[in-house]
């Protein structure tokens, strides 16, 4: 199935009440994108010392991220999944069954034994349970837009599509949050690293609590009905036997743009939050030194620059419906690469510079994470939307998440302690995408009915 360039799409009375398309895509990507963050967390704080004991802490840290990356690596895998069964069997249950995964795989994070336990065992289970988030989290944010874009009214899809992705940091708020209330309730003397009792127990807790999140997530999905635009693809009896192979035949091109668009975006987004962590909190006078800010210090630092993130995640919705999804991110693009260059006069800046880094960075995520939500469902026709645009977001995060918080670390022993060459790393990303942005067209008025 070709894309066609139609213009405005068709009015429709929506199937779904406003609110339920908020929630079901809004509820949704908050649950998956808090499973990956309390891991994420996980990674930098408790995985290190309790299933990667090297005896070398950067070893041991550079191991646990390793794991976080081989997640990015499941993605795609559950992109073409999902993607084949959100085609042809619709949003809906594709949705339902993302979700449970996730869920089901975090849960069980929080019960795994510890190396100490029963040897290797442990982090082998680990990276079983870390793929299968992956897995889950390839299908769930690609139909989470769709559900989204296309319920939405005339001129309004990428206001509607920040929703899947204000759950970003509504996700990281809601899983760090937890994180500090545990770590302040059992406190430790030694500031490189958490309690004996977190370490013993207290960690799990956030992620058995994931159970109480999907619960919720399932109960408003289970709710949705399929859209008119996925509606009228049966109906015409266009539904792809192998959506895959059609994507790859006729939009191809899409899928190359739309992996690249989306490069910078992953690059910037794990090193805000994973990167960013671990060097905040190396002492200053470790073998590989940071900034050396106390954990409940520097989260508290990091939640107030989410705010941001979640603000000009919204705020980007309404601009790019009025000056498009290309010319917005060109933009925000641009500041990235610039941005890239900044890391090292902010972040020695002291309190008010990190401050103003972490402002700065997450207020740019929030610009260029926003607008994705309907860019990459638009690249697609309706019989291929959600293979395509969940395999280019997906494929993108090898690239881009997958190798980021391991490229980071290296680039940081690099240059001794300077992240420089991480912020260069940054702006060369945004170079890349900056010319895969150039070479596509706009998308704010095409027909989702394609």
């Amino acid at each position: 199935m070709s894309t066609s360039t139609a213009s405005v799409s068709t009015p429709t009375t929506p199937l779904n009440p406003k609110s339920r398309v908020i929630m079901a895509s809004l509820i949704g990507t908050t649950i998956e994108f808090y499973d990956f963050y309390v891991y994420a967390t996980a990674a930098v704080l408790v995985f290190p010392h309790l299933f990667f004991p090297t005896g070398n802490e950067t070893t041991a840290l550079l191991a646990s991220f390793a794991v976080f990356g081989a997640a990015m690596v499941a993605r795609p895998i559950g992109a073409l999944f999902f993607g084949h069964f959100g085609d042809r069997k619709g949003r809906k249950a594709t949705l339902v069954g993302a979700l449970l995964t996730m869920g089901i795989a975090t849960f069980l994070i929080g019960l795994l034994p510890t190396y100490a336990m029963i040897g290797w065992w442990a982090p082998l289970m680990l990276v079983i349970l870390r793929l299968a988030q992956g897995f889950a989290l390839g299908g769930e944010w690609s139909g989470a837009a769709l559900v989204a874009t296309e319920n939405a009214p005339v001129g309004k899809r990428a206001w509607y599509g920040t929703f899947p992705q204000v759950g970003a940091p509504l996700g990281f708020i809601i899983a760090n949050g937890l994180f500090l209330g545990l770590a302040l309730a059992l406190p430790s003397t030694d500031p490189t690293r958490p309690s004996e009792a977190f370490l013993e127990w207290a960690w799990r807790i956030p992620f058995l609590f994931s159970a109480v999140m999907v619960i919720v997530g399932l109960w408003v999905r289970l709710r949705l009905v399929e859209s008119d635009v996925f509606t009228k693809v049966v109906k015409a009896d266009r539904v792809e036997k192998l959506p895959l192979a059609a994507v790859f035949k006729s939009n191809w091109r899409e899928l190359i743009l739309g992996t690249f668009i989306m490069l910078a975006t992953y690059v910037l987004f794990y090193l805000m939050t994973t990167f960013t962590l671990s060097y905040g909190r190396a002492a200053t006078d470790a073998p590989l030194p940071g900034l050396g800010f106390t954990y409940n210090t520097f989260i508290l630092m990091m939640i107030a620059g989410v705010v941001f993130f979640g603000i000009f995640t919204l705020a980007s919705g309404p601009w790019a419906d009025k000056h498009g999804r290309r010319k917005t991110l060109i933009i925000v693009t641009l500041f990235i690469i610039v941005f890239g260059f900044l890391f090292v006069p902010l972040l020695g800046a002291g309190f008010p510079g990190v401050m103003l880094f972490l402002i700065v960075g997450f207020s740019l995520m929030g610009m260029t994470f926003g607008p994705m939500g309907a860019l990459l469902p638009e690249l697609f026709p309706t019989s291929v939307r959600y293979t395509g645009s969940a395999f280019a977001y997906n494929v993108s995060s090898i690239l881009g998440a997958a190798v980021a918080p391991f490229i980071a670390v290296w680039l940081w022993t690099v240059g001794g302690g300077s992240p420089f060459w991480v912020g260069i790393y940054l702006s060369i990303m945004g170079a890349i995408t900056l010319v895969a942005l150039v070479l596509s067209r706009e998308t704010k008025d095409l027909d989702l009915h394609r």
